[in-house]
């Protein structure tokens, strides 16, 4: 029998069965006991469903460090009338994969986009200080955010406005700034971290909790094949064209960087390759 033959029959097989599996209502999967004087890490989500979508570097440090994760909830979705219910199922999301969870506004930001930033600078402004306001309360070790490119025009927003956020914190203040990808890949990302097969049901698991969209999009169901494909794109954009994949299965790429002196600096040379041997706290143990 040709192994290949059966290899992507049974992904298919999988892939079908996975539709009628059940969302939600699963027990929280296990989470440490974190100090009360835990380094914080925070996620700004553009949507619910985003904090575990890219939240593998995030759960590491959690579960490894014992570090404080925290998402916050820039936007509720679009729709008004999901806006409620995409709360509820984004509580329920954290509560389930052991992320503290922070609103921006009731019922999200609004119109984080471009266009805002550009036409409306006072609308923009009072968006901008809800982001510092919450990065100076936590005063966060590790901030977590989408890409320049990231495609969806609210990805995008919020990564302009957590760039301007940053732009308005005073001048000593300093945190790592980890990019994320999901509609659009990064052009130079320089961190591969690996997840275990433990990690990625986890945070599968509780993507679940966003019923109403996996119903609409059952795109919980691709991402262990998108966290394979991101060992095949991490193997070259990380490692260096040329380089040998090194043995993980499933990893997510990110850029790192470090806010500092009101700008985005460099933490190193080059790409880096985390694997689940090595504690991610490590990453940050510098600056």
């Amino acid at each position: 029998m040709n192994p290949y033959q059966h290899f992507v029959t049974e992904y298919a097989r999988f892939a079908r069965e996975g539709r009628g599996w059940p969302l939600g209502n699963f027990p929280p999967v296990a989470r440490p006991q974190i100090p009360s004087d835990a380094p914080k890490v925070l996620i700004f989500s553009p949507h619910p469903d985003d904090e575990v979508i890219i939240g593998g570097l995030a759960l590491r440090l959690l579960r490894e460090a014992r570090w404080n994760v925290i998402n916050v909830a820039v936007t509720q979705g679009s729709n008004p009338a999901r806006q409620a219910e995409r709360w509820q199922e984004l509580k329920n999301c954290c509560d389930c994969i052991g992320f503290g969870l922070v609103a921006t506004a009731p019922g999200g930001l609004e119109k984080i986009n471009f266009k805002t930033r550009e036409h409306e600078p006072a609308v923009w402004a009072q968006s901008v200080k809800v982001i510092a306001d919450i990065l100076a309360a936590h005063q966060p070790r590790v901030i977590l955010f989408p890409h320049d490119l990231d495609w969806n025009s609210s990805h995008i927003g919020t990564h302009l406005l957590v760039v301007d956020a940053l732009r308005q914190m005073p001048a000593a203040f300093s945190c790592f700034a980890v990019e994320t990808e999901f509609w659009g890949q990064m052009p130079s990302p320089n961190l591969m971290v690996e997840l275990s097969e433990e990690h990625l049901a986890d945070l599968i698991t509780a993507l679940t909790f966003h019923v109403g969209e996996v119903r609409r999009n059952p795109y919980h169901l691709s991402l262990p094949a998108w966290m394979v494909d991101n060992v095949r794109r991490g193997a070259e954009l990380v490692g260096g064209q040329g380089g040998v994949a090194p043995d993980f299965t499933f990893a997510t790429l990110y850029r790192l960087r470090k806010w500092a002196n009101g700008k985005l600096e460099k933490v190193y040379d080059g790409g880096r390759n985390l694997g689940v041997k090595q504690n991610a706290a490590d990453l940050f143990s510098h600056g």
